[in-house]
């Protein structure tokens, strides 16, 4: 079974450490089929002085947020209607795509759209799951929506899921998947 050795300068915290022997751990499953309790993780630290690239000392980087939470803090300001935020999440050239083949590039085009058909929605969330690709992380979050339709009655309960693609700490697409046209 696998033995993956890793060295960090010190400095990064439990949860970086973590994360990584995580992702390590999986990335050796996918590709070798090996057991979890078989991959075994181990991080090795260097103290920073010992540690030198390119005739200079070094410290450790600040890690990026994760994917999910990029995702989960660009959702929250869509749902408060804060655009200004929720934009602040996206990258350049970003869209997204609604059922019925709707394309926005701004979260202001998508309000527009969507208040059309329905006064408010919001979601509640079953899961968030990653999956790490050449292009970024894909981050697929899933659950019911509810609401109000447009003549003030209220919905609840309706599946969704939405996938997204983030590099950099930035959303590329989003692409939504939902059953509101089989309730509406």
């Amino acid at each position: 079974m696998p033995v993956i050795t890793v060295t960090l300068i010190e400095g990064y915290d439990g949860r970086t450490r973590r994360d990584l022997s995580e992702r390590l751990t999986d990335a050796a499953r996918a590709a070798i089929g090996a057991p979890l309790d078989g991959i075994t993780v181990m991080i090795h630290e260097v103290a920073p002085e010992n540690y030198m690239r390119g005739r200079k000392a070094r410290i450790p980087g600040t890690p990026p947020r994760s994917a999910s939470q990029v995702v989960r803090d660009y959702l929250a300001a869509m749902e408060q209607r804060d655009l200004s935020v929720a934009s602040s999440h996206l990258a350049d050239g970003f869209t997204m795509t609604f059922p019925g083949g709707a394309v926005f590039s701004k979260p202001a085009e998508l309000m527009e759209w969507a208040g059309q058909r329905y006064l408010e929605v919001a979601k509640t969330y079953e899961g968030f799951d990653e999956a790490t690709g050449p292009d970024g992380v894909i981050v697929y979050c899933f659950g019911t929506l509810s609401g109000l339709w447009l003549d003030g009655t209220r919905f609840e309960g309706i599946r969704f899921i939405d996938r997204f693609t983030v590099a950099e700490e930035k959303i590329r697409d989003q692409r939504v998947w939902n059953d509101i046209a089989e309730m509406r």
